[in-house]
């Protein structure tokens, strides 16, 4: 019969292996993480870069001789990184989903008529105000908000933020 200490030493090494394990597997997805995260961060600044240059009218180097062709500002990408607004920085960095809920938010404040909720957003943009498409809405302008693009200026009413600019979204 095994003594009770042979058995409680047993149970320790394996269990100390376990952790030596988690630590390897701990250490291995930490450094990928890192790369990861910078990889990212590269292509948050390059994107940047080429609204930057796309924003203010510069010409981009042509390939191989071939005239490049610049798309509209308002073509952005349909899914992108919010960013931090700061003044200068164009609504064209932005998915068309959010310069949509900028404009109409923008429109409101023109006009004098207060924050919109999303339930009124989405009847804006002709969605059905289901719970489903209103809550997307929701999530994207808590988005804007937290980068301070927007303000809730109530919970759940939002209004655009205090020095983000009107249609061409300069600052």
């Amino acid at each position: 019969m095994p003594s009770v200490v042979g058995l409680l030493e047993q149970r320790e090494l394996t269990a100390r292996r376990r952790v030596d394990e988690l630590r390897e597997e701990a250490d291995r997805i930490h450094a990928e993480l890192e790369v990861a995260e910078r990889e990212w961060k590269e292509w948050v600044v390059a994107r940047s870069r080429v609204g930057e240059v796309l924003a203010s009218g510069e010409d981009l180097p042509a390939p191989a001789g071939r005239p490049v062709r610049r798309e509209p500002a308002e073509a952005a990408k349909t899914k992108s990184v919010v960013p931090v607004w700061h003044a200068g920085l164009a609504w064209s960095v932005l998915s068309v989903d959010y310069q949509r809920m900028l404009r109409v938010l923008a429109e409101r404040k023109r006009l004098g008529q207060g924050p919109l909720t999303c339930q009124e957003m989405a009847a804006c943009f002709g969605l059905d105000p289901v719970p489903g498409k209103v809550e997307a809405l929701r999530s994207k302008a808590k988005r804007l908000t937290a980068r301070g693009w927007a303000v809730e200026s109530a919970p759940g009413r939002f209004t655009l933020g205090k020095d983000v600019a009107g249609q061409d979204g300069a600052s």
